[in-house]
Order: structure tokens, then C-alpha cells, then sequence
């Protein structure tokens, strides 16, 4: 009886307790809508969050004991090589020749003829078009007569003269007679050619200007453009500080993007000139045309090797920072064991030349020198680090 009474309290305990930690809850406090609850409920949270804050302290202080490698930063790493470093300058340039000309006429009068086409290939010395000479002709035609005649009296004048038969005056009026008849016709004739507009040079009519017809005035009208595109080259300037590397001979990548093509040429001529308006001098790049499809006035990017180290030491950009006093440095790995721990060391160096995203050391580093690269920003001198490969 004693024992079924032990029992049923029991149960009875187990209920009531049950039931008081239900009515505990945040939800069964809520719905009492009772200040004093409420406030007595967020008191014992508050102190059971700062009991769990303080126990996970503990955990972490333990941890960290036991864990050496939780606070070593993972770092990869990139081995000093020497390589051949080729610096190369990039400037911009248009496309020209030489052989470009807008031909105009060296005598005024009616364009007659025209006897070449647009598109067309001549040689030079080629006759392109003729210029109405205004009775230049018939003038040179009688004054050749006259030259014969000249020249005929002077013949027999100094057979004559030669078995002293006839008087000396004589001999000499018929030798400046035919001197001066043949300086007047060499003169018209060279009035009379200037009506001949021929080509200067081989090539390709690219624009016929002046239609047939005309009335062209000498060294004013445009008759016709010619163009030789064999002989292409880039004239261009460069900075005066580039005087001593950028010269004759120096290799050059040149770049036409519009025709998406690239030659590799060399610098032809290098000026000794210093233009004092804009500190710079001229070059000039010739560009090989086999195939015709370089046009001059074509924009071109020009990558010239102004300088080359055949041992230079390579390190990106990004790894590289600045102190207080300007000078520049990087990490290095000391000490570095199997496991791949090792010592961050700070090393000043001194940079040359970059290209693109690296830059060259001159001083502080050497050939096999370890070198931090993902993490160098976050390290410090003296640091315990651990190398990671991937």
C-alpha cells in the first residue's frame, strides 16, 4: 500500500514540474501579458546567454593552447628566376609614303587629254594627261628650222675657217648664230614638255581630280593623285628621354587593328633632332606590303625594344609595397621547414623597368629566392607562415 502511495506522489511530482516548465516558456510568458513576467523571464535569459558566452571563452583559450597552426597565415610562394626581360615601348603612329603625291600641272592652259583611269597601274615617266600648248609647237617647229639653217652656216663656215679662207669675224657671228638658235629651242622645248604631265614615279592612279576639258593653272590645280604602296613606313614621335634607347635598328611589333595585322620590322631612321615645342624626335618604322592591304593614314601601335636584360629577376606588381620613405620592398620565406612553415622576412629591393603586370628587380633578391605572392599584404617581418601549394 506504502509502496502504490510512493507511486501515485511520484507521477503527481512528475506532472507538476511538467506542467511549471511549460508555463516557463517565452510563448507561456507572452500570453500572461504580464509586465513583472516578462521582465522576470528576459532577466534569466540574459543571465543563462552570459553563462554560455563565458563557458565558449573558455573553450576558445583551450583551443587556441592546443591549435599552434590556427594563427599561421597560408601563403603561396613564387621562386626568383632569371629570364630574358625585353622592355618595349608603346607609342602610336599613322601609316604614310612617300610615294603619295596629288599631281598638279607646271603650265596654265585646257586639259586637253586624259589618258589614264582610276584604279590604273603606270610606270614611271608615263604620259597621264596633256595641257593645250598654245602654239608652242608650231613656235619649237620654226625654230628648229632656223637651228638647221644655223647650224648648216656654221658647218661650212669653219671648213672655210680651218683652210684659212674667209675672215675670223664671220666664222664667229655663224658659231654664236647656231649657239644662240640651239639655246632657243632647248628653251621652248622645255616649255613644250611641261604640257606632258607624266607620272613621277610607279604606282597607281588612286583619284583622277581634274576632268578633261579644264582650264588648270600651273602648281595650283589638282590633276590626279598617285600612290606607290611598296615603300609603306610609319613616321612617328617619341619622348626625348627615349633618345639613347630608341634608335636605328631596334626591333619594332607593329599593330594595324583595323586590318587585325601584325609585322615585326625595324626602326629605319631615328632623328637627332629635339623638337623644343613638345620635348620629343621622329622616327621613321618601314612596314613590309606584300600583299597591298596598308593604306597610308592607317592608325598603328608600334612596341619597340628599347631595352633588354638577358638575367633579369621577374616579380608581379602586386606583391610589391612602399614604406614611409619611398622605398620599396617584399617578403621573403627563412627558415622553412618540411611541413612548409616558415619565417616572413621583409626585403628592400630596387625595381627597373615594368611590363605589364611585372617589374623588374635590380637589388635585394637573387636568383632561387623564395618569394611570398598570395598573402604578401597581410604578413608581417618575422611572421610564422605556411606555405600552401595548389
Amino acid at each position: 500500500m506504502k509502496h502504490i502511495q510512493l507511486i501515485i506522489l511520484t507521477s503527481l511530482l512528475l506532472v507538476a514540474c511538467g506542467g511549471d516548465k511549460k508555463k516557463n516558456t517565452v510563448e507561456s510568458v507572452l500570453e500572461t501579458n504580464n509586465l513583472e513576467t516578462i521582465r522576470a523571464k528576459r532577466a534569466e535569459l540574459v543571465e543563462n546567454q552570459e553563462e554560455i558566452h563565458a563557458k565558449i571563452k573558455q573553450l576558445d583559450e583551450a583551443i587556441a593552447k592546443i591549435d599552434t597552426v590556427k594563427k599561421v597565415p597560408l601563403i603561396t610562394t613564387i621562386t626568383a628566376k632569371t629570364e630574358v626581360f625585353n622592355h618595349q615601348l608603346e607609342i602610336q603612329g599613322n601609316v604614310t609614303t612617300k610615294n603619295l603625291l596629288v599631281i598638279t600641272p607646271e603650265f596654265n592652259g585646257i586639259l586637253t587629254n586624259v589618258y589614264v583611269k582610276e584604279g590604273q597601274k603606270v610606270s614611271k615617266g608615263q604620259l597621264l594627261a596633256k595641257i593645250d600648248d598654245g602654239g608652242l609647237s608650231q613656235q619649237l617647229a620654226q625654230l628648229k628650222i632656223q637651228a638647221d639653217l644655223a647650224r648648216t652656216t656654221f658647218e661650212r663656215q669653219k671648213r672655210l675657217w680651218d683652210q684659212n679662207i674667209g675672215s675670223e669675224i664671220q666664222y664667229l657671228q655663224s658659231k654664236s648664230n647656231y649657239e644662240a638658235q640651239q639655246e632657243a629651242v632647248n628653251q621652248l622645248q622645255q616649255q613644250v614638255s611641261k604640257t606632258s604631265v607624266k607620272a613621277p614615279f610607279s604606282g597607281t592612279i588612286d583619284d583622277v581630280i581634274t576632268e578633261q576639258g579644264s582650264v588648270v593653272a600651273a602648281g595650283q590645280t589638282p590633276l590626279m593623285r598617285i600612290v606607290n604602296l611598296n615603300d609603306m613606313y610609319i613616321e612617328t614621335d617619341v619622348p626625348e628621354s627615349y633618345i639613347t634607347d630608341v634608335t636605328k635598328g631596334k626591333d619594332v611589333t607593329v599593330s594595324i587593328p583595323v586590318i587585325n595585322k601584325t609585322v615585326d620590322t625595324k626602326i629605319r631612321q631615328a632623328g637627332d633632332y629635339i623638337n623644343p615645342a613638345n620635348r620629343t624626335f621622329k622616327i621613321e618604322v618601314p612596314v613590309p606590303n606584300k600583299d597591298k592591304d596598308i593604306k597610308p593614314n592607317l592608325t598603328a601601335k608600334l612596341k619597340i625594344n628599347d631595352y633588354t636584360n638577358k638575367e633579369a629577376l621577374l616579380v608581379p606588381l602586386s606583391i610589391i609595397s612602399e614604406n614611409a620613405e619611398g622605398e620599396q620592398y617584399l617578403y621573403t620565406i627563412k627558415d622553412k621547414k618540411k611541413n612548409g612553415e616558415g619565417i616572413a622576412t621583409k626585403v628592400i629591393i630596387k625595381t627597373g623597368k615594368t611590363q605589364g603586370d611585372v617589374i623588374e628587380v635590380l637589388e635585394g633578391i637573387k636568383n632561387g629566392t623564395e618569394i611570398i605572392k598570395e598573402g604578401a599584404r597581410s604578413v608581417k617581418d618575422g611572421q610564422t607562415v605556411k606555405v600552401i601549394k595548389y
